[in-house]
């Protein structure tokens, strides 16, 4: 289900939408949701969950992320700046691998 992204027109409210969508969907402490967390041993997600949030986030956003995402984050950050990157809200993260670009390219109308 699609939820509403009216306030988000950067990374950093990107962030804070995707920590909201954590903590709410699967009551997780807001102050486990750092940056540097890592999805599932210290947010404690199980790969499904992760799943389900990137679906969430397709979703809501009217992106879509490319077979082999979960490969590529591993951090909340990560995850927040590959989304922000797809949507148009910030540059290509350095960490992604050209071919893992290239797929997400072929996927989504991406400018930045």
């Amino acid at each position: 289900m699609a939820r509403s992204v009216e306030d988000v027109r950067n990374w950093m409210n990107m962030f804070r939408w995707i920590v909201k969508l954590i903590r709410d969907e699967y009551g997780v402490d807001e102050k486990l949701l750092v940056r540097t967390a890592a999805l599932e041993t210290d947010c404690g997600l199980a790969i499904d969950q992760v799943e389900e949030v990137l679906e969430m986030i397709s979703q809501s956003f009217v992106i879509r992320f490319p077979d082999g995402t979960l490969d590529e984050i591993v951090r909340l950050e990560e995850l927040c700046m590959l989304a922000s990157w797809i949507k148009g809200y910030y540059k290509r993260p350095e960490f992604i691998s050209a071919g893992f670009e290239s797929r997400c390219r072929q996927m989504n109308q991406i400018t930045a």
